[in-house]
């Protein structure tokens, strides 16, 4: 059996595939356009897939601005999600979920569908999550009759930024639709998979998009505001975002059909550990011993990643634990426990406290790659520097399932994890058997990438 983190991950296998998705920092990136004439402000609808990488810090979805009104759709300080429309410093309209969004590893798609001259108050803007509407709000300031939103008029609207360079969004977006002209329904964006009742994405390309509508698919990888961008609006309006701070890096194929692992903040052993570029990169910012682990655990399957050291003094080590180890609580180094196992910069390789060395060091922008071997009889952990194996070990059958982790032993140890959808430029090129990832080494045969597609099929 193979774990992940339970959520609506939009991990059904079949059907519409989603190629692509854009990865925001946190601290400056956006995309922003200002479209050359207003149109319906009344009557609109926006979807978008949502993986989030950051909690507990206020982050914006999307944002516009038009005289006195500032409509946003964002995450607050508090993760829950929260619809407004302020006038100029008052809320005209105000939804507050009841509901916290604090799952890193599921990707949720938020629809925000608008018709305020609907007679009926409560469905003037209906707000769904994973094809199900929303209903419980802390906060219910509903829609005034004919309330003019300030959306959709020749103003900028923003997406991963709220105004004035702030409130950044961090994580992951994906197929993003905006329908100038309709409320639509939830239906008309997604749909519940027959075998396992996940919702998930469909092709919307025969939507009419009205006259400012667009949708994102982020195919391309480029920085201008045009087709070849990674903003190009790809529903054949050609309303392109100008690109803030995004690169080709950024376009990534973790997306709401095919879910890669990333590392975990929500670890329980995790201390004084700061994660960046969608929790692929971490950061150490004391001298304690500590570990970040990934967000998908495994149990059988035969499973490779790669991590490279961007700081070559601390001694950080990359190897895996099982989900459930002493190390959650009891804060040491990977490879302490009986449970955990751990390659070291000096080439030592830990277990259960005792060393061996390997006489295989490395040292900054080495890639090391990991691979387990749990279908085996005899079940193996292997490492591998620049493309060349370096050491075989026995390993134990997990009593839960094992994650791959990381350990930082000293202040400012950073690393970089590749899951398959790199947060670094990699001109490896090098894909499982299956073609998923983006690897510096060849995949050993056999072994496979972590994510959702992967997981269906090996797990």
């Amino acid at each position: 059996m193979s774990l992940i983190i339970p959520a609506n991950s939009a991990a059904a296998s079949g059907g519409y595939a989603v190629d692509n998705s854009c990865r925001f920092n946190g601290t400056n990136a956006n995309l922003v356009r200002t479209p050359s004439s207003a149109s319906n402000e009344k009557l609109m609808t926006m979807s978008m897939w949502v993986k989030r990488s950051k909690l507990g810090a206020y982050q914006v979805l999307w944002n516009t601005s038009f005289s006195n009104t500032q409509t946003r759709l964002y995450f607050d300080a508090n993760d829950f999600l929260e619809f407004h429309s302020i006038n100029p410093n008052a809320y005209d309209v105000r939804l507050i979920t009841n509901r916290k969004f604090r799952d890193v590893s599921a990707w949720y798609n938020i629809i925000v569908a608008i018709n305020t001259d609907d007679g009926t108050a409560a469905d003037r803007i209906k707000i769904y999550v994973n094809g199900v509407r929303e209903t419980s709000f802390s906060t219910e300031n509903l829609s005034p009759d004919g309330y003019a939103t300030g959306m959709n008029t020749a103003n900028p609207f923003q997406i991963g930024q709220q105004q004035s360079d702030e409130n950044y969004f961090s994580g992951y977006l994906s197929e993003i639709t905006f329908i100038d002209g309709a409320q639509s329904a939830a239906t008309d964006l997604g749909e519940f998979d027959e075998d396992s009742g996940i919702w998930k994405p469909i092709d919307v390309s025969g939507l009419t998009y009205g006259t400012n509508g667009y949708r994102l698919q982020f195919e391309q990888s480029g920085t201008s505001a045009n087709s070849s961008g990674i903003g190009a609006d790809t529903s054949g309006n050609d309303h392109h975002f100008t690109v803030v701070n995004l690169t080709a890096i950024d376009q990534t194929t973790d997306t709401c059909t095919n879910n890669f692992a990333t590392m975990n903040p929500l670890f329980v052993g995790t201390q004084a550990i700061t994660y960046a570029e969608g929790n692929l990169k971490t950061t150490a910012t004391n001298q304690s011993q500590k570990n970040a682990v990934s967000t998908i655990a495994v149990s059988s399957g035969k499973w490779y990643c790669e991590m490279v050291s961007r700081n070559g003094t601390n001694y950080p080590g990359f190897g895996i634990m099982d989900s459930q180890s002493v190390l959650q609580t009891s804060i040491s180094y990977l490879g302490s426990s009986s449970d955990s196992y751990c390659m070291f910069q000096d080439g030592n390789y830990y277990t259960n406290g005792s060393a061996s060395n390997t006489g295989t060091s490395w040292g900054v922008g080495s890639i090391m790659g990991i691979s387990i071997d749990l279908d085996s009889g005899t079940k193996t952990i292997k490492f591998y520097k620049n493309g060349s194996q370096t050491h075989s070990a026995t390993i134990a059958t997990p009593a839960n399932a094992y994650v791959f982790a990381v350990s930082h032993n000293d202040n400012g140890t950073i690393t970089e994890i590749n899951f398959g959808s790199p947060p670094y430029s990699e001109s490896g090129g090098n894909s499982d058997g299956n073609g998923y990832g983006n690897f510096s080494m060849a995949v050993p045969s056999g072994y496979y990438s972590l994510n959702t597609k992967n997981l269906s099929e090996f797990g």
